[in-house]
């Protein structure tokens, strides 16, 4: 195997229906740059006047460093 290099990244993702879409939606964007990996760190919610908002994921996502691929 080649020596690789990795990038890690922090993203949170936010939704108004769910984590998993919450979590989707950093995917979606940071699947632009060459994505290898994405872990979820930590899960919370958006509260405002006793009611849960939205939905929210915080994702490390690593990107191979220097790939053209």
């Amino acid at each position: 195997m080649a020596e690789s290099v990795y990038k890690i990244i922090e993203l949170v993702g936010t939704s108004t229906k769910s984590w998993e879409e919450a979590a989707v939606a950093a995917v979606k964007q940071a699947s632009k740059s060459h994505l290898r990996v994405a872990e979820v760190e930590k899960l919370d919610l958006m509260v405002e006047d006793g009611k849960v908002t939205g939905y929210r994921a915080r994702l490390k996502v690593s990107f191979k460093y220097g790939s053209k691929e």
